[in-house]
């Protein structure tokens, strides 16, 4: 077995494959194929939930079956799969085959076995919300990192922009959704022995916001393109977010899902909340054009 070549990077919702593996774990059945457009979630750090969809015979007779979410998988070199958190190693380990599994909402039915064509379909409209979500987190992130660039005392790192990097210093849990996405960040002892003037940032909270909320209109205003770039066909090929903002070019590592363009916003706005002091909550709004 290979790893599964996957074609969401490139937009695509819809696929020709051929099933390799059935197979079933605590979550109920999972499929492999050769071949995947479905986005899987990463079993280590969850952000971007897995795509939805069905898999159907292309023989006719209105054979499909529902996939709930695709999730990442893995076989070890005896062949034995795990699925989703069980899987016990890091990405990459040598002997290990990367996999996505499409989980479905009832048993696999008997004409679903190895070996057999089936073509693959992603709900295009919740993947395009999921994309317009992520593509405004990254983009929410960097907007942050330039409003709080004044309050470091240390360098911290430069983020994607060659700004103080916030984000890759406080980060401790990111979750898009439809249209948006809610980031937490740390801002304890830690931070601030890192070089962070969090008093400073809690006396400013709402002209911070205001900063970013205008950084983020005048980049949806150029139109600029996003990319996901690719070193590979596989699940197991790092990838790589890109976009082009007046500030530069991004480029942030990164395995999920985008939009094509900046023009394909209305807008973006975030939120902060720091009602509990050491925790930055920050919620991230899209609206499609």
């Amino acid at each position: 077995m290979s790893a599964t070549v996957v074609t969401f990077p490139r937009g695509a919702v819809t696929g020709e494959s051929a099933v390799v593996r059935v197979g079933e774990d605590a979550g109920g059945a999972v499929v492999i194929l050769d071949a995947t457009p479905f986005h899987p979630v990463d079993h280590t750090w969850p952000d971007q939930p897995g795509d939805a969809g069905v898999l159907r015979s292309p023989s006719g007779g209105g054979a499909e079956v529902r996939v709930v979410e695709a999730v990442m998988a893995a076989t070890d070199a005896e062949g034995a799969l795990f699925v989703g958190t069980d899987i016990p190693v890091k990405r990459g380990t040598e002997g290990w085959t990367w996999l996505v599994a499409h989980r479905l909402d009832t048993d696999a039915p008997a004409w679903l076995v190895p070996g057999t064509a089936v073509t693959a379909e992603v709900d295009a409209a919740r993947r395009a919300a999921l994309s317009r979500g992520h593509t405004a987190c990254h983009l929410a992130s960097l907007a942050l990192d330039l409003s709080l660039a004044d309050l470091w005392r240390k360098d911290p790192g430069a983020d994607a922009l060659g700004t103080p990097d916030f984000e890759g210093r406080a980060n401790q849990s990111s979750r898009i959704h439809e249209d948006g996405a809610v980031d937490d960040y740390r801002l304890g002892k830690s931070l601030r022995k890192a070089g962070f003037d969090s008093a400073a940032f809690a006396e400013s909270v709402a002209a911070r916001e205001a900063r970013i909320n205008e950084l983020l209109a005048a980049w949806i205003a150029t139109g600029g393109a996003v990319e996901v770039a690719v070193d590979g066909p596989t699940i197991i090929d790092r990838r790589r977010w890109e976009c082009e903002l007046p500030e530069g070019h991004a480029s942030i590592p990164c395995g999920g899902t985008h939009a094509a363009s900046l023009a394909d916003f209305a807008s973006i706005s975030v939120a902060l909340d720091v009602s509990d002091p050491q925790l930055l909550v920050m919620t991230t709004t899209a609206t499609p054009r």
